[in-house]
């Protein structure tokens, strides 16, 4: 049977986008199930495990921060074999004046919330091995505060810091906001089943007392 596990995870700045924004980057109300998804996968994860969010607690009310920022609008190559060799005088890099585009942002600020997570255990994957050990593991690492790569906030200049809490201690965190809000039709993930052409799915999100449910990936209220 699955462990639901609990994280909490805060900090300045969030941006989970929008993707009918398409430029212009505009994070969505509240955290999104990819996104949290990814949390958990940046403290552990293995081929026989997968994340499966289950609820999102909004523990500060959601205030917006607009940001003016210079990006650029082409990414560095790697240098080819007759680059190296000094046989193609092309220019390596980009001359960031020619390349300079500003663009807005409207991104959350000073976010907290609290992530629950089924981790679900393929034993097909891991014959050798049991759901118990992979469990342990997690617990071990978020407890100490381990992470493969630093999680972030939908952005990855948005890191965020993340705390294990217990199902013992739930009684005494602190409640999520007094809050009621239709968040819409949020992202979920993407499916990977065809793995040339991974397509989006959605679903239609609400939060009631700061609470959001996430649906089962299977469930007919996920679409796409």
């Amino acid at each position: 049977m699955p462990v639901n596990f609990c994280l909490e995870v805060s900090g300045d700045y969030a941006c989970f986008t929008r993707p009918e924004m398409k430029v212009e980057r505009v994070s969505y109300d509240v955290i999104t199930p990819s996104a949290a998804r990814a949390i958990f996968e940046a403290i552990f994860w293995k081929p026989a495990i997968r994340w499966q969010i289950t609820r999102i607690d909004v523990l500060k009310p959601i205030s917006w921060v607009s940001v003016r920022r210079n990006e650029l609008s082409k990414v560095a190559t790697t240098p080819t074999s007759k680059q190296i060799k000094g046989l193609d005088s092309s220019v390596l890099g980009i001359n960031i004046e020619d390349e300079r585009q500003q663009r807005a942002g409207l991104f959350l600020k000073d976010v907290r919330y609290r992530l629950f997570a089924d981790l679900i255990f393929d034993d097909k994957k891991d014959p050798h091995s049991d759901y118990g050990k992979y469990a342990a593991m997690f617990e071990r690492r978020a407890g100490k505060g381990q992470c493969f790569n630093q999680p972030y906030l939908g952005n990855r200049e948005f890191s965020c810091a993340f705390r294990l809490v217990s199902n013992g201690s739930l009684g005494s965190e602190p409640s999520s906001i007094p809050e009621d809000r239709s968040l819409g039709w949020m992202l979920y993930d993407l499916d990977y089943s065809d793995c040339q052409n991974p397509t989006p799915k959605f679903f239609n999100a609400t939060m009631q007392r700061g609470v959001v449910h996430v649906p089962a990936w299977n469930s007919e209220e996920v679409r796409g």
